[in-house]
């Protein structure tokens, strides 16, 4: 027991020390924006986040979106991409769902470039008879230089 709790004890040491000598990123930016829109029997939501580090070792970039759309009854619809070069990530995220002429209607953008993050979400939502409900949503984030 005592040679396991040695080497469990050492191993972690060494762990914390390996990563202690790892470069860490000296700046980042980060920035995220979701939304959802419902109406009568139905909904739509969608999510983007994306994130941006520079530091000792170089650059590193991320980007995720999703959605998700439901309708009691009628139908719905959703998709999502992220795409991208060295240079830059675009994801976007779309989802709606309808049931006649009531309808619910969310979109996400998040771009991620040059050190910048920016993340839009519109959403909207509409029974027949009334005015459409609308919203947006903004994040943005920049590495200080």
């Amino acid at each position: 027991m005592k040679a396991f709790a040695g080497a469990f004890l050492a191993a972690a040491l060494m762990s914390t020390t390996a990563m202690a000598q790892a470069p860490l990123p000296t700046s980042s930016a980060t920035a995220g924006s979701g939304g959802s829109a419902a109406s009568g029997g139905t909904s739509a939501s969608t999510v983007g986040v994306g994130a941006t580090s520079a530091g000792e070792a170089g650059t590193s970039s991320s980007s995720s979106t999703g959605g998700s759309a439901a309708a009691a009854e009628g139908r719905t619809s959703t998709s999502s991409r992220v795409n991208g070069n060295d240079q830059n990530l675009n994801g976007m995220a779309k989802a709606r769902a309808q049931d006649g002429g009531t309808w619910s209607d969310s979109k996400t953008k998040t771009k991620v470039k040059a050190g910048e993050v920016e993340s839009r979400t519109k959403t909207m939502s509409h029974e027949p008879g009334e005015k459409p409900v609308k919203s947006t949503t903004t994040s943005s984030s920049a590495i200080p230089q």
